[in-house]
């Protein structure tokens, strides 16, 4: 099996809990092989000093290398770094940052042009140093294909879960969710967790939301889910947004065409047969609303996926 090649970048003053994402995620599944590395052989981070197994050559191999954050944003990344990345983003390999490490990568000229994202308390902060940048601080993660940024660590996983879909699939990237606990795919952005409307009580849309991926191949409308959760129209869009980060439609739409991309891996189901299971009404609507969402056809996106989800014992580790 060809080895897909991770290099997770370390030096003095990383944020030790930043390496988890990249680590338990892809160091759960076949077919990547992991090395941290750094310009030194220890570093020294708030809590403890750590021994760097490879050094910088590492990311001249490396096909994803994964920047975790630092402690100090205004620390002076070593050049050494700077020009390792630099060097691996000429020759084309992926590279992510987790949480502040998008400073390392403004710091490589890495963001210039692109939208990038970070922990949303020093959000602005970026988007001053990286002025050619667009900083969204709503997001979880954002993804320009080579470059890649994430909020904080969980957002790291969110994003690491992202990646390995796009690499494996959805069924791979899912049981590697399990295995950690998590969601494949949270909702919302880093907003529900900046502000929040304590004149309200903090009632849960959970148990709609279940009830809709349940019920995807009926037609939903804003009322129909209203009336399930007994609330308002005006008040479910207000409770929606605030857990999701989206309007119920949006949501449904989104949800609909996730659901179409596991059938399309996972099932010999025919386009129109998909249809009427995600609720689509027509197969021109599934396909028009599953290339936006997902930048591809249905039928090509068979062809990439189709048959990822055979065999996931032996794509993922099964220790947890």
């Amino acid at each position: 099996m060809i080895q897909h090649s991770i290099a997770v970048l370390v030096f003095d003053g990383v944020i030790v809990p930043d390496l988890s994402p990249p680590l338990g995620v892809f160091g759960r599944t076949k077919g990547y092989d992991i090395r941290l590395c750094g310009p030194e052989k220890t570093i020294q981070t708030q809590y403890m000093g750590l021994f760097v197994p490879h050094d910088l050559s590492a990311l001249t191999e490396a096909d994803t290398i994964f920047v975790p954050g630092i402690e100090d944003i205004e620390r002076v990344i070593p050049l050494a770094v700077l020009n390792a990345l630099k060097l691996a983003h000429a020759r084309g390999a992926r590279i992510a940052s987790i949480c502040t490490g998008a400073f390392v990568l403004a710091a490589a000229g890495l963001l210039d042009g692109l939208t990038a994202t970070t922990h949303w308390r020093v959000a602005g902060a970026l988007a001053r140093r990286c002025p050619d940048a667009v900083v969204e601080e709503n997001m979880l993660f954002v993804d320009n294909g080579q470059v890649l940024c994430s909020a904080g660590a969980a957002a790291g996983l969110d994003l690491c879960l992202h990646m390995l879909r796009a690499d494996k699939g959805a069924a791979v990237a899912a049981q590697v969710a399990r295995l950690a606990v998590v969601q494949l795919a949270r909702e919302g952005g880093q907003a529900q967790f900046i502000d929040y409307d304590f004149s309200e009580p903090t009632e849960t849309l959970d148990p709609l939301l279940d009830w809709v991926r349940e019920n995807l191949d009926q037609p939903l409308t804003v009322a129909d889910l209203a009336h399930r959760a007994a609330k308002s129209v005006r008040t479910l869009n207000r409770r929606f947004h605030q857990q999701t980060g989206t309007t119920p439609l949006q949501w449904v739409q989104r949800e609909r065409v996730r659901r179409a991309q596991y059938l399309l891996e996972v099932t010999p189901l025919s386009v129109e047969e998909i249809t009427t299971r995600t609720g689509f009404g027509t197969a021109a609507n599934l396909r028009d609303r599953f290339f936006r969402v997902v930048g591809v056809t249905p039928s090509a996106y068979r062809k990439t996926f189709a048959g990822r989800h055979t065999g996931l014992s032996l794509e993922v580790q099964a220790e947890v």
